[in-house]
């Protein structure tokens, strides 16, 4: 088979749509225009004995993909750190999770303060232990106690209310105090935000989200700045003693999934941003509604500089009492009733059920691929019926 004329320095200039597609090209050895699923885990040495090196084996017939030991790389997973690479803009690293990508982050930085807001209670559960291990200080996302070497961790769009974080404003003091800023972009994947344009050092997702966007897996995703290239090696380097690495089969869903990943997540987007401009407008007329959040409604001209091509499709929606949240979530049809989110299928969740911490009153609302006109008809009637209750 000759070789690929596209490479990833050709390939920049490209969407993330055609990037999502043709981000790993170069990598298989075959004629097969689906990727293999390679479910081994461990790869034979060189048979020259010459020709041994330690933890250095290189195929030349497979330049991008010589693999010894999966917890070190593996076919699926290099294939879609490839993509992963190409759409975020740094070289990227896929963990077991969310929350190992963030821990094996905060591992890299060593951070003595970490500032940060309101957000995943998970991220926050992290700190705690790191703070048991070595002393590391949780600050506020906007203290002046930051200081060289600290971490700014910004959350944006935020979880669970959907509402956006100025990046430029928290990389402009990040770069003052000689902190480091790192984002967690999950709710708004490529194409709608790229941090590392707003001076981000270290970029993250939960891909069992939307990039995973099937409800099927779990995934983390660490990605450097260019700026900050250097710290690929050792994060790789660091993951393998660690141990948190995605499967083999799970490498092959994200693969899969990465595929439609502009076309959803834009739809998704849009759909979202119309549902909550109708609410917004129509809280006079909605009894049971008491106010509805997300980037969309937020003011100044920074958030539409921030995210040009739509607003993230995660919104919240505050009802007036916590008796009227709890049931709402049973009176709808369309949607699931669960946590995590990102699929296909729109889901919502009454977010006490995982966080003890937020209004009681609280809905975290994620928009799937159903048309607008039938999720607009679905809330409406639950809404009339808690509203009646």
């Amino acid at each position: 088979m000759p070789p690929t004329k596209n490479t990833p320095e050709s390939l920049a200039h490209f969407s993330a749509a055609t990037r999502a597609i043709h981000g790993d090209d170069g990598i298989q050895l075959h004629s097969a225009v689906a990727p293999p699923m390679h479910v081994s885990t461990t790869f034979r040495y060189h048979d020259d004995p010459e020709k041994l090196v330690f933890w250095g084996e290189h195929d030349p017939n497979a330049d991008r993909d010589t693999n010894i030991y999966s917890r070190d790389s593996a076919p699926n997973t290099t294939r879609l750190e490839a993509v992963l690479t190409s759409l975020l803009g740094g070289k990227a690293l896929t963990y077991s999770s969310g929350l190992s990508a963030f821990h094996a982050m905060m591992v890299h930085l060593r951070p003595k303060r970490i500032a940060i807001g309101a957000g995943y209670h998970g991220c926050h559960g992290i700190i705690d232990i790191l703070h048991r291990l070595y002393g590391c200080e949780k600050v506020d996302l906007d203290s002046d106690e930051i200081g060289e070497g600290d971490v700014i961790h910004v959350e944006t769009p935020l979880n669970p209310t959907g509402e956006a974080r100025d990046l430029a404003h928290y990389s402009a003091r990040a770069k003052k105090a000689g902190a480091y800023l790192t984002v967690d972009a999950t709710f708004a994947p490529p194409p709608l935000l790229a941090p590392f344009d707003l001076g981000a050092d270290i970029v993250m997702h939960s891909g069992t989200k939307y990039f995973g966007g099937h409800s099927d897996m779990l995934c983390g995703v660490i990605a450097v700045s260019p700026q900050r290239e250097e710290w690929w090696a050792q994060l790789k380097s660091d993951r393998l003693v660690l141990g948190a690495v995605m499967g083999s089969f799970e490498g092959w869903l994200g693969l899969r999934s990465l595929r439609t990943l502009e076309i959803r997540i834009k739809r998704q987007s849009d759909t979202a941003t119309r549902l909550v401009k109708w609410l917004h407008e129509s809280v006079a007329n909605l009894p049971a509604v008491e106010r509805v959040t997300h980037a969309s409604l937020q003011d100044g001209a920074w958030v539409r500089e921030q995210m040009p091509n739509g607003f993230g499709p995660v919104f919240g929606l505050y009802l007036k009492s916590d008796k009227a949240a709890r049931a709402f979530p049973s009176k709808l049809a369309l949607f699931h009733h669960c946590t995590s989110l990102g699929g296909v299928e729109s889901t919502i969740e009454w977010r006490r059920m995982t966080d003890k911490n937020v209004d009681t009153r609280l809905l975290r609302v994620s928009i799937g691929l159903e048309s607008f006109e039938d999720l607009q008809a679905d809330i409406q009637q639950a809404l009339d019926a808690v509203a009646s209750a």
